[in-house]
């Protein structure tokens, strides 16, 4: 095996561990009174949304079934339209939960500075509103429109066994990843901020954990927390190796 596949293999178990270790730290601060508070409140947010949207988008199958005549189906017609209805909830579920997330995000956020990180902690700039509103705008745009481009290879797969949900999960895998663990590094960069510092394979990882979870009724609602905490150990870990390195080129220079 040549140097360059070992030095691969050496890097992904890297990343594979750092993401572990990010995840163990993640789970066991949900038990912190912060993290539980904003778990609760982040889910209950989310159920709420899910109810509106669910009511609309029952109402208004009910009224495309009566004006097509497929009112007259009955039963099956109240059945398809559960059905659909649930379709487009697990669709659109990473889309309300992340929008969800992004309110609270910087509490999640300090909660784990504070704890794990208080010299960071100190050091961070919080955004303001209007900067937070527009990341917020740019990550549910780009979740909607990616998931939407997916749409039609994940429906040319949908007599697959596992087609759909794997296309579903790559996107939500790479889109997460840069979410979850973006949270943390705006806190700590500039106003013109250089590329997230944390690798892409990290980051590839993470977001497919979160995206798996999300796929598991009511633990789902633990995910976009528990992607946040980890998220933002991955970039304190990333920042602590740059600054590092930094400091070793000056030492050398």
């Amino acid at each position: 095996m040549s140097g360059l596949t070992y030095a691969a293999r050496a890097s992904t178990e890297d990343g594979m561990n750092a993401v572990l270790t990010s995840l163990a730290k993640a789970i066991g601060q949900l038990g912190d009174r912060v993290v539980a508070r904003l778990l609760v409140k982040t889910a209950l947010l989310t159920l709420l949304v899910f109810l509106v949207l669910g009511t609309g988008a029952y109402a208004g199958l009910a009224a495309l079934f009566a004006k097509t005549g497929l009112a007259q189906a009955g039963l099956a017609g109240a059945v398809a339209a559960v059905i659909l209805t649930g379709l487009a909830f697990w669709f659109l579920f990473r889309v309300v939960a992340l929008a969800v997330l992004q309110f609270f995000a910087d509490e999640v956020i300090v909660a784990v500075e504070e704890k794990h990180y208080p010299h960071a902690a100190k050091n961070a700039h919080n955004l303001p509103f209007s900067r937070d509103l527009r990341n917020a705008l740019s990550g549910i745009g780009r979740a909607l429109g990616y998931n939407a481009l997916a749409a039609p290879f994940a429906l040319a797969l949908i007599f697959t066994a596992i087609g759909p949900a794997a296309v579903f999960l790559i996107v939500n895998a790479v889109l997460l990843g840069r979410e979850l663990t973006d949270m943390a590094w705006l806190r700590h960069c500039s106003d013109q901020p250089e590329a997230n510092p944390v690798p892409a394979m990290q980051r590839l990882m993470l977001g497919g954990v979160i995206a798996a979870i999300m796929l598991v009724p009511l633990v789902n609602f633990i995910a976009p927390i528990l992607g946040a905490a980890a998220g933002t150990h991955l970039a304190h870990r990333s920042i602590g190796s740059r600054i590092t390195h930094s400091e070793r080129a000056t030492i050398e220079a």
